[in-house]
């Protein structure tokens, strides 16, 4: 870790992606200030305290939708329509023999991917808009209001957007991701300070050392599991081309536990969460019956909370993974898997051990995901509220795959000396 730190100031490429990055940090978090006008700012913050959808999505936002900024949607319009691609990719044929092309193909999927990003963008403005009506500055015009909204909000989310992919192009790492990131960690100074009230107030200063350290055991796991992969050896036969023999080496395949990543838990959460949006839509008796007793914390959320999550682990790994085109890709290129014939048994084992690794990570991303609710409930200490198992997840991720990314740039630069 100390060369990887002083490896990022010593090699100017390096340093340069760096500071980029820095950059569009600055911006980012700036335009997160700018508010929209004719919002109530106190109605506004009262309305974040009642656990609907939109004080889980401002967790991603690093507080710039409760402040209702211009990048109110962050990043969440673009990671959305990524989401939507990557599964319609998988179900129409014209897309999935696109991304097939090579460059020229993946190009023009992510410029699908940025229009149906301003579309979404558009949708989720107009409902935010709707949404706020009622809590609009006395005298303020809702027409007026409604337009002004729907463009800034819009354009916010199309600005975001492009400093994501100008951090991935110029900066380290991916930029959505490091976004999302930026806006969790910047969250975590107002979870201390909550604690530190909380403590003066009389809470358990050894109920806050257990909350601590439940949170270190999640990240030490995470470590574990999100590094942890299952490899599938591979033996490609020798063939004679011409006068060239090619072939005769081993290879594996990497097959993750966590193959999913964080999606299932965005998945579960955004279901169980839906209901109590709705409630407050239409304050019907029966939707609001339905909204307490999916409030997050009590023991029917949790349960179903934990069952939603294995449902979209399997779902989003059967949908991604597909082990009968990786079973003849193998047999095409002459290659076999170690003690299993090709074509079907080797798709078959494939498949067999996805299904286990699957299950390991479903169980991972269920206790991640309730294990911080359950200690907060014995702890009684709530100011971290925000901070579960979808925000550990992506941080520990995003932070794994910067230094991971810094360290290829430090190896193909010690590379290049050699080979200058």
């Amino acid at each position: 870790m100390p060369s990887t730190i002083s490896g990022l100031f010593n090699i100017p490429d390096l340093r340069k992606k760096f500071f980029w990055t820095i950059a569009f940090i600055v911006l980012f978090r700036f335009g997160g200030h700018i508010p929209v006008a004719g919002i109530d700012a106190a109605q506004l913050a009262n309305l974040f305290g009642k656990g609907n959808i939109m004080g889980f999505l401002d967790l991603f936002t690093g507080g710039a939708l409760m402040r209702f900024s211009v990048f109110a949607m962050g990043i969440i319009p673009y990671i959305n329509a990524s989401i939507i691609m990557q599964l319609l990719v998988v179900v129409i044929p014209q897309l999935e023999e696109l991304q097939k092309e090579g460059d020229s193909g993946r190009k023009k999927i992510a410029q699908y991917t940025r229009f149906l990003t301003v579309a979404l963008s558009l949708v989720q403005a107009i409902g935010m808009s709707f949404w706020f009506r009622g809590i609009l500055q006395p005298g303020y015009s809702f027409p007026v209001f409604l337009v002004s909204s729907v463009v800034s909000l819009t354009a916010g989310a199309i600005l975001v957007m492009w400093i994501g992919e100008l951090m991935t192009e110029k900066g380290i790492g991916n930029g959505a991701s490091l976004l999302i990131f930026i806006g969790i960690v910047s969250r975590i100074p107002a979870y201390f300070a909550q604690t530190v009230t909380l403590v003066r107030g009389g809470a358990s200063i050894f109920g806050v050392v257990i909350l601590m350290f439940a949170f270190l055991v999640m990240i030490v796991a995470i470590v574990i599991i999100q590094e942890g992969q299952r490899r599938i050896q591979v033996q490609y036969a020798k063939r004679i081309v011409g006068r060239k023999m090619y072939g005769g080496q081993s290879t594996y395949i990497p097959l993750r536990v966590n193959q999913g990543g964080v999606i299932p838990i965005i998945f579960a959460s955004s279901v169980l969460l839906f209901p109590a949006t709705i409630a407050q839509f239409a304050p019907i008796g029966f939707m609001q019956g339905v909204a307490a007793l999916l409030s997050p914390g009590g023991y029917a959320y949790m349960i179903l909370f934990f069952g939603l999550i294995f449902f979209f682990t399997y779902f989003y790994t059967a949908i991604t993974f597909n082990p009968t085109e990786l079973a003849e890709n193998i047999k095409k290129y002459g290659g076999f898997v170690m003690g299993i014939r090709p074509g079907k048994p080797t798709a078959d084992y494939l498949e067999f051990i996805i299904t286990r690794l699957t299950l390991a990570g479903a169980l991972f991303l269920a206790c991640i995901a309730i294990l911080p609710v359950v200690v907060e409930r014995a702890t009684q200490i709530t100011s971290f509220q925000g901070l579960g198992g979808t925000a550990l997840l992506i941080m520990v991720g995003v932070a794994l795959d910067l230094v991971r990314q810094i360290e290829t740039h430090l190896v193909s630069r010690q590379y290049e000396g050699l080979l200058a």
